[in-house]
């Protein structure tokens, strides 16, 4: 006799509903019936509060729709960012996301990578610092901000265009000698681009430039030192500087004020990544946003798409300028590269 306590099954839903098995089972895959037999069937599930068991029907059909998402952190803004709207994409297209947090440790990265294969997702997206990832040729893979190979494609935003941008911004608010400051990852990576791109769009406005580069975990200090080293009576030899992120730029204004130096009456300061305390919210200074939104909707796309031979390399989408405050400017601003 069947417990009113077990959980009910596609039998039980075809005998509620008076219909033949494989009626129920069209129905819950999609297949179009009969408009009565569809009504019976929807109405009987409802009734028995059946569950579609998602995972075991996807591994029949060798799909399981899920994705992994290798990301470093949820804590800092721009990964969050990138967390939500890739969750919302991968949503829309009725996709489950496995979230793989790995606080910058290659080996979890390989470790993360291993047990999503074995529990089948159907691809991964992944914002990685193993530059010797291992990934079985069979596993869908979109790289975010690193090339791992033409077979793997490459999501970013245009760095170069937006280190271009920076320089030319501070150029056209007046900026005669600017400061280029860099602390990250030493792998070869997009957004390594964004000096060149800096030192391009000095040279072009004729903006004399001096750049202070440091490795994750070098002294922070070090670009106190280097500040330091350039005031000279109180005041600050540089009146433009461009962070290659909004983080580092936050940290490089408190130490300008610090030093008991205005921002941005005394130097102007632009960082990079279009960050927000909250959503909806002002940016925490003057910014190159990245295009999150869409870097999300692109890696999905990429990730889902059957053909693999017709997946771009690499996918550079357009940067713009958000004034934050931290430039001489009295509204916000947005200037679209195309």
């Amino acid at each position: 006799m069947k417990s009113e306590h077990s959980v009910p099954t596609m039998k039980d839903v075809a005998k509620e509903a008076g219909v033949a098995l494989g009626t129920v089972s069209k129905v819950v895959n999609g297949i179009p019936v009969g408009e009565s037999y569809r009504l019976r069937v929807e109405e009987a599930i409802k009734k028995l509060n059946y569950q579609v068991n998602s995972y075991a029907q996807g591994l029949k059909a060798s799909k399981t729709y899920t994705v992994a998402l290798l990301i470093p952190n949820t804590e800092e803004p721009f990964f969050a960012s990138l967390v939500y709207h890739i969750n919302l994409a991968l949503l829309r297209r009725k996709y489950r996301m496995l979230l793989c947090s790995t606080d910058f440790d290659s080996d979890q990265e390989q470790e993360y990578v291993t047990m999503a294969q074995q529990n089948k997702v159907d691809g991964i997206i992944g914002l990685t610092y193993n530059p010797h990832l291992q990934i079985e040729e069979n596993t869908p893979f979109v790289a975010i901000d690193r090339s791992m190979g033409t077979k793997i494609p490459c999501v970013a935003s245009d760095n170069f265009a937006g280190g271009q941008l920076a320089a030319e911004k501070l150029a056209d608010l007046g900026c005669t000698n600017v400061a280029f400051l860099r602390i990250g990852s030493s792998l070869d990576n997009e957004p390594n681009k964004r000096k060149a791109g800096f030192e391009n769009g000095c040279l072009s406005r004729g903006l004399s430039y001096e750049m202070k580069i440091l490795n994750d975990g070098d002294a922070y200090e070090e670009f106190e030192s280097f500040l330091s080293e350039h005031i000279q009576d109180g005041k600050l030899s540089f009146d433009g500087i461009f962070c290659v992120t909004d983080r580092l730029a936050y940290l490089i204004i408190k130490t300008l004020r610090k030093l008991n130096l205005r921002v941005p009456e005394d130097v102007q300061v632009i960082g990079f990544d279009g960050i927000r305390p909250f959503q909806g919210t002002e940016y925490i200074c003057s910014t190159i946003v990245q295009p999150v939104p869409e870097i999300a909707e692109m890696c999905v796309n990429l990730l889902l798409q059957e053909n693999l031979s017709s997946k771009p390399p690499l996918v550079c989408l357009p940067v713009t300028y958000a004034y934050g405050g931290t430039t001489r400017e009295p509204d916000s601003l947005f200037i679209r590269i195309s």
